[in-house]
């Protein structure tokens, strides 16, 4: 048995598990990163396909997506990736943890058990024990904090950290979209598939075991694009979304192989354009045949919404999305709608395929969901967190999951630097704020929080621009905020752009202080189009949402210049950029000189920091 140590053990490296390491890591964090399958991404991995959709509700609530690891993976995967393929996505987010020097990565690795001291009410994990079979390897990991990120919740499970499974009754939390008694009902899980037009017909025959379905059994479900799969393709929610697992995969293959068979060969042209509308004009239907299109991938591998969800000193629920609850501990935001699935799945033939209720406004999402009452060490993220099933169905999506990663990987990294063992004492005031704040500088976002950092020199600086744009002064870069603001995200947030604009270029923004000021860090965050979806994904009618490539707002070629001393880039793609110099600076003043962007005419600039 090989024995590792670590400042945190997380296991599961889906896109939480994954923001979770990096931002632990990059914080200064040992981390070991554990993840059963060979590819990290979760949902979002080549194994299940499925785009990573957060707050901005696919585009229905503009600025509101996800910033921080999660849109700096979203753009690299933009730039570096524009053939669009999950198997580089894959391998993005491979070389993004390989870079990290503070993560080991164990990949096709479980964890299996956990050693834990101390009474139900209070007990501390110890150490993980995980094996990878591939290479007939056991490992015993210790560490002072634990992170389970693996969606089914299998360490704190072996832990012993309370959970829940299934529905609450309506009473328990006031929720109105729960039903009147509760029971152990789940949404279920999907398998997606991919399909490719050729220039021929392309016949298909079904195994034998495949689901037979008619018109009448998919009225409700459109399906009149085959390029990428059907999210509705679901099923399970009445079982065991864990124990039956085996069973939901096949079944799901036979109910997606049987939908595929029905579009092919039971109907003319793909069925119903829109949930509960069909065809009903003479002659073929206005949409295309699927005569020339064929299977190209079908996943082996189901795409699950829900299994355990760990019970946390507050436990979010159905109100606290629908007030946008902001608390005093917020360490991540949500957006997606109350999205909720009938647990038959597919079988509900006379039930729309998910119920979704919109939010007026974003919520905010405390730590105390975000770690176990009862396990003193253990953080979790993702969809197992402490939540209601109702208030499930809108922060299980991966642009969520992926917020309270960072968040988490943040926490544990403040909790690791000041020797704290127990995650409770986060909760100190003193603690609360350095954990947002250190979030807010990773270009995370929360919902009236504002840059606050005593650390930050630009904030005592005097700006000026060589022109600005109305309503975008330069000294907008300066207000604590890095995203355009308007009521309708919330009513606790102002209305404004929150960035400096050129009146065009070459442009530039000028910090000047009383004397000089001595730095070792300059910290830019640029405008990467927030207005818009960006996503990877197969779905050609969600793609056209989206710019995919180098964002057009985004500053591309520019100049940091001060006394003595410059540094210069051509070719940024990314929205946050810091730059550590070699050798500390001392200037009275630093200039950012924008030359070019990837298609605006101006400089869009939303902070500056700089740093000693």
């Amino acid at each position: 048995m090989t024995r590792l140590q670590a400042d945190l053990c997380i296991a599961g490296g889906g896109m939480a598990g994954v923001c979770a390491a990096l931002a632990a890591a990059r914080n200064g964090a040992r981390v070991i990163l554990l993840e059963g399958r060979s590819v990290l991404g979760g949902n979002a991995s080549s194994q299940i396909r499925m785009h990573i959709v957060g707050a901005s509700c696919s585009g229905c609530r503009p600025g509101a997506r996800e910033s921080g690891i999660i849109e700096e993976l979203r753009l690299e995967d933009a730039a570096r990736n524009p053939q669009r393929s999950p198997a580089l996505f894959d391998l993005l987010l491979y070389d993004a943890v390989r870079r990290e020097t503070n993560i080991t990565l164990l990949l096709d690795t479980y964890c299996v058990g956990c050693r834990t001291e101390g009474p139900p009410s209070g007990r501390l994990i110890r150490s993980v024990q995980a094996v990878r079979s591939m290479s007939e390897e056991e490992f015993l990991i210790e560490a002072p904090l634990f992170a389970d990120c693996t969606g089914d919740g299998r360490l704190g499970m072996e832990a012993g950290a309370e959970f829940r499974m299934g529905r609450e009754a309506r009473s328990e939390y006031g929720e109105s979209l729960a039903p009147e008694r509760a029971d152990a009902c789940t949404m279920g899980s999907t398998i997606l598939f991919m399909a490719r037009r050729h220039d021929r017909p392309m016949p298909f025959t079904p195994p034998p075991w495949a689901r037979r379905f008619s018109e009448e059994d998919l009225r409700l479900r459109s399906h009149r694009e085959y390029e990428y799969g059907y999210w509705w393709v679901e099923w399970g929610g009445e079982l065991d979304t864990i124990k039956d697992g085996d069973r939901i995969r096949h079944e799901l293959l036979a109910i997606a192989l049987g939908v595929w068979d029905h579009i092919k060969n039971g109907c003319t042209g793909g069925g119903a354009a829109t949930a509960g509308e069909q065809w009903r004009g003479e002659g073929p239907p206005p949409w295309e045949s699927a005569e020339n299109w064929a299977l190209e991938w079908i996943g082996m591998l189901p795409g699950k919404r829900e299994s355990r969800r760990f019970l946390g000193p507050h436990v979010l629920s159905e109100r606290d999305l629908m007030q946008g609850r902001i608390f005093e501990d917020d360490v991540a935001y949500g957006g997606w709608w109350i999205d909720l699935h009938p647990p038959r799945g597919i079988e509900a033939v006379w039930e729309f395929p998910c119920r979704q209720v919109e939010l007026p406004h974003l919520y905010g999402i405390p730590l105390r969901s975000l770690y176990s009452r009862n396990v003193e060490n253990l953080f979790f993220a993702g969809r197992n967190i402490s939540a209601t099933h109702v208030a499930l169905g809108s922060a299980r999506v991966m642009g969520t999951c992926s917020v309270m990663g960072q968040a988490v990987g943040t926490a544990a990294a403040v909790a690791a630097g000041k020797g704290i063992g127990r995650i409770q004492e986060l909760q100190a005031p003193e603690l609360r704020r350095e954990i947002q704040q250190a979030l807010l500088r990773q270009d995370g976002f929360l919902l009236g929080v504002r840059n606050e950092d005593e650390r930050d020199l630009a904030r005592s600086a005097r700006v000026a621009a060589s022109s600005e744009r109305p309503g975008s002064p330069a000294a907008a870069v300066l207000n604590g905020i890095t995203r355009a603001t308007h009521r309708g995200l919330h009513p606790a947030l102002p209305e404004g752009t929150n960035q400096w604009a050129s009146e065009g270029l070459p442009a530039w923004i000028e910090l000047e202080w009383a004397a000089p000021r001595r730095f070792s860090e300059v910290r830019l965050t640029f405008d990467s189009g927030f207005q818009r979806e960006l996503a990877l994904t197969m779905s050609e009618a969600y793609r056209r949402k989206m710019l995919w490539g180098p964002q057009p707002e985004t500053v591309r070629d520019y100049r940091l210049v001060w006394d003595g001393g410059a540094v210069e880039v051509r070719g940024n793609y990314q929205r946050l950029r810091a730059h550590r110099l070699a050798e500390p600076a001392a200037s009275r003043r630093l200039r950012l000189e924008v030359s070019g962007t990837h298609g605006e005419p101006c400089a869009r600039v939303f902070e500056i920091r700089v740093y000693p």
